[in-house]
């Protein structure tokens, strides 16, 4: 089974999109989107409130100018941005069907324009874990609203796996993504290589607990957002909880919750202000020095 949530990123929603697939045999697929609108921080917010209203929201949405990735809901299960092809469930075919939503305009490829970090490898390292190929089964995409040259065929569509636009999607009118680069896709996440076998050599395991820093950056961003008590990564923020109440910036009665709330946003914060942070850089968002830190002196490790 490949990656059903992405670590890298965001949760936006509450996790819950869609069902079950109608088709798990058939290959996995991607679609790309474009939400139609501007890029940016309060872009990525407003859309990505916009689509739970209406009740269109896809796995995935990107930000091709920022590269901020938030998902939605888990891989393995139907999103909610393809219209039905008549009794087909488009959002249900294959094994997965992952829908990305790119903060661009189709009359503007972002292709053109955009960049492409850690956070869309990490997304395109998803999707291949599910064994989608680096492919573009239906050909061409749109140039234009009703481009005669874009296929949507229903073979296709139900027995190639690969990546597919909006445009190529049957049952389906929209032609985002636009023109995209579609080689750009895959040089910009390329495959890594196989590392060579070699023997390796014995060590000790290590005692100490590990802290995962990805784990503890998405509960500080979220939990100070869900109701009292409200935990994301309980497991790696009662370590941090720990240190912090050694270092006396932690209450005793709020250092074993496993929530990374505002009380715990606070004192992590005082505790970059005691690294020698400041400003916008003591924000309470565990960073890997400041967490690293922290964890050389209560003895845990940091996974990054």
């Amino acid at each position: 089974m490949g990656e059903i949530w992405i670590k890298e990123a965001e949760r936006l929603g509450d996790g819950s999109i869609g069902g079950a697939m109608d088709s798990p045999s058939a290959p996995g697929r991607v679609v790309w989107h474009t939400t139609e609108s501007g890029h940016g921080n309060t872009s990525f917010t407003n859309v990505g409130k916009y689509l739970i209203t209406i009740g269109a929201e896809p796995h995935i949405l990107y930000d091709p100018t920022t590269d901020r990735l938030g998902q939605y809901g888990p891989l393995n299960q139907s999103a909610r941005a393809l219209k039905n092809d008549g009794l087909t469930r488009t959002n249900r075919t294959g094994k997965v069907c992952i829908q990305i939503e790119v903060l661009a305009k189709a009359s503007a490829p972002f292709t053109g324009y955009w960049k492409p970090g850690p956070n869309f490898r990490a997304l395109m390292r998803a999707i291949r874990s599910w064994g989608v190929p680096d492919t573009w089964p239906g050909g061409a995409l749109a140039d234009r609203y009703g481009d005669p040259d874009v296929s949507r065929s229903r073979n296709t569509w139900a027995t190639k796996g690969g990546h597919y636009g909006h445009s190529q999607v049957p049952g389906n009118d929209h032609w985002d993504p636009g023109a995209i680069n579609k080689s750009a896709i895959f040089a910009a996440a390329p495959k890594p290589t196989p590392a060579t076998p070699s023997t390796p050599t014995p060590s000790k395991p290590s005692t100490k607990p590990v802290v995962d820093l990805s784990n503890v950056v998405a509960a500080a961003r979220r939990d100070p957002g869900l109701k009292q008590g409200g935990t994301t990564h309980a497991a790696d923020v009662k370590i941090v909880e720990a240190a912090l109440k050694a270092e006396g910036l932690l209450a005793g009665s709020l250092a074993s919750d496993g929530s990374f709330g505002s009380s715990t946003v606070t004192a992590y914060k005082a505790w970059q202000r005691k690294c020698g942070y400041t400003g916008s850089a003591a924000d309470g968002i565990p960073g890997k020095t400041s967490l690293e830190k922290l964890g050389a002196k209560h003895g845990f490790t940091v996974k990054a």
